[in-house]
């Protein structure tokens, strides 16, 4: 156990050495907010679901980033709404990642009738228009943030899949995979021993791409009245102070609507670059390109 613990924390630190300004600091501002999101309570000292002060108040103590028309504080909602965009990109990176992942080994090595089944699904479902169908899905189902993880989890698996696969191909054809199949090695102890470690860094890189995807998907729902009503994510808040009349014509939009974008961008952006240094780190050939 200590030796496997050793063996992550170097891996760790060489990952850490070896990524980019922008990845280092990709990775600081995902650590603060994910703190902000666990410890959102000790963060906030006041509620983040109903009126705390006047509506509509510019940005002043005890309101650090103002409130909405309501009086709700934005900073406790902001807090608060991290759990919610969290939630939905970790969620669907480990279901769609992981069960892709899966899949594009398992088409890989199998080959045959089973490889062309399931690529002809994944073209499937990489041409369908994913985002209209998501919209009619979320509606189809009701607000809840179980179903949204669970629609974008159903249009997003397909991609890592299909880029799993192209790795699992060549990693098919090695000695040793063959001389293992040969000596009896079973399909689930090849793909646990030799598959997943192996391509383990390529479904790290996917994962990190499906999760920015997610939390901006989980947005735009919520941002077209499509989210989760009690969940105050970003994406709601955007939608309430986009619909709120007068919010271009008045100074309102420089707390209501800036803040909570400002916050989604860092995310999202801090996933993006994070994921580009992984990809290159992952694939040395893609070194000369991203320098």
């Amino acid at each position: 156990m200590n030796l496997n613990l050793k063996m992550i924390l170097a891996g760790s630190q060489a990952v850490w050495y070896n990524l980019k300004p922008t990845g280092k600091i990709s990775v600081m501002i995902l650590a603060m907010l994910i703190v902000l999101a666990v410890f959102a309570p000790l963060f906030t000292w006041l509620p983040h679901d109903r009126s705390s002060g006047p509506p509509l108040s510019p940005p002043r103590l005890p309101h650090l980033l103002g409130t909405d028309d309501l009086g709700t504080d934005i900073w406790a909602m902001i807090c608060f709404g991290a759990r919610v965009s969290l939630a939905v990109g970790l969620g669907t990176a480990l279901l769609a990642g992981l069960g892709g992942g899966i899949v594009g080994m398992l088409a890989a090595y199998r080959g045959g009738w089973t490889d062309r089944l399931l690529m002809r699904i994944i073209d499937i479902m990489i041409a369908l228009p994913s985002l209209p169908v998501m919209i009619v899905l979320a509606a189809f189902f009701g607000p809840s943030l179980l179903n949204i993880v669970m629609v974008l989890t159903l249009f997003s698996w397909s991609v890592p899949a299909r880029v799993v696969r192209s790795g699992a191909l060549s990693l098919k054809e090695q000695p040793y995979i063959k001389m293992a199949a040969h000596y009896g090695a079973g399909t689930f102890y090849l793909l646990t021993r030799h598959f997943i470690p192996e391509l383990l860094p390529i479904v790290t890189v996917s994962m990190i791409r499906l999760a920015g995807m997610a939390i901006v998907t989980e947005a735009s729902l919520a941002f077209l009245g499509l989210g989760d009503p009690t969940s105050r994510s970003w994406g709601l808040i955007i939608n309430h102070a986009v619909n709120f009349r007068g919010i271009y014509f008045t100074d309102f939009w420089k707390w209501w609507l800036f803040y909570p974008w400002l916050f989604l961008t860092l995310l999202v952006t801090s996933l993006a670059l994070l994921g580009r240094d992984l990809e290159r780190m992952a694939d040395p050939r893609l070194g000369r390109f991203t320098k």
